[in-house]
């Protein structure tokens, strides 16, 4: 609660100043006849009414008080923000083949790299909806597109390189998956942000036929190619003596697919980024998070809701209510 005319508040001064001049002052003497004692007397007779006798000043006084509150106005403030949002909708496509455990993004693997890059990515926009596709051999959908960003990072940080879905890479499949959440979406903007580091070898929509249907839905795909080509070592973790884990390395070659992934992003409207480590991974979803930015507009309103008429109303039912009684039942003899 907050007072409008501070200045109503001054009306105190003088008021307690009459306050406690009426309980200081001396009243005049009336004649009297004078007894030896009348303790005892007094004692008896001394009912309710008499207590009750000084009760119309006492609420005279409040009336008074409440009044001048009242002359402040106190008011009861609400606070009413407006956001204005333009929506972007967007499906995250990302490689979990076991590929993606290639330690060359130090400080951590391919896969590590990516979950903490996107989890900064998510907890940087405002207002819209975001969705998760993994993929290998065959992709499916772990998170449809939501509002419900920490549902997502949760399910982003349980994401793992896994033998339960087919082994390979589909990217053909990835993409068409991520369309069929976006297909249907009202959202002024549909982006696939799909980051991978090998090529198509597996799935069963061919990578064009999946561009095609993304640019007959309007749909801006953005491609990130994973890690360095060439000879690179494949850790794998096996149970020793004791169920100890031991980690060994095998062998692997890593190859992207630079011209797909390409053509996959400016037929689109997007746009490829290669990232070799975890500070330019990171460096590309900060520039995607800055073409791709929600438009929000805050409107701020406080309204105010007058509170004096209910302090005036006790105020007067209060002095009324003094008057009857000094009139009537608790009326003073002279």
């Amino acid at each position: 609660m907050s007072l409008a005319s501070l200045w109503a508040l001054l009306f105190f001064i003088p008021f307690i100043g009459v306050i406690v001049f009426s309980f200081t002052r001396k009243t005049p003497e009336n004649g009297s006849l004078q007894f030896s004692y009348l303790g005892d007397y007094v004692k008896r007779f001394k009912t309710l009414r008499t207590r009750l006798t000084p009760l119309p000043k006492y609420l005279k006084f409040l009336a008074v008080a409440l009044a001048i509150i009242a002359l402040a106005r106190p008011q009861q403030s609400s606070d009413k923000l407006n956001r204005n949002v333009e929506g972007i909708d967007i499906m995250l496509a990302l490689d979990v083949s076991d590929s993606m455990l290639i330690e060359d993004m130090l400080p951590d693997n391919r896969m590590e790299s990516s979950k903490r890059v996107i989890r900064d990515f998510i907890k940087g926009r405002v207002s819209d909806r975001i969705g998760l596709v993994i993929f290998s051999g065959e992709a499916y959908t772990r998170v449809p597109l939501t509002m419900d960003y920490p549902i997502l990072l949760d399910n982003l940080s349980k994401v793992v390189t896994t033998r339960n879905i087919k082994m390979g890479t589909a990217i053909g499949v990835a993409l068409a998956s991520a369309v069929g959440r976006l297909k249907d979406s009202t959202a002024k903007t549909r982006v696939i942000i799909l980051a991978t580091d090998g090529e198509n070898n597996s799935g069963t929509v061919d990578p064009m036929t999946a561009l095609q249907i993304a640019k007959g839905y309007g749909i801006r795909v953005y491609t990130i190619g994973m890690g360095k080509d060439g000879d690179a070592q494949l850790p794998i973790v096996t149970k020793g003596p004791g169920g100890i884990d031991i980690k060994r390395y095998q062998p692997i070659h890593s190859k992207i697919n630079d011209e797909l992934l390409t053509q996959l992003a400016e037929e689109t409207g997007g746009k490829y980024y290669r990232a070799i480590t975890t500070d330019a991974l990171s460096g590309v979803f900060k520039e995607i998070d800055r073409l791709e930015k929600t438009k929000v507009e805050i409107s701020h309103y406080t309204r105010y809701a007058e509170l004096f008429p209910s302090y005036l109303r006790w105020a007067l039912i209060f002095y009324l209510v003094a008057a009857f009684l000094a009139a009537t039942w608790l009326r003073r003899s002279v």
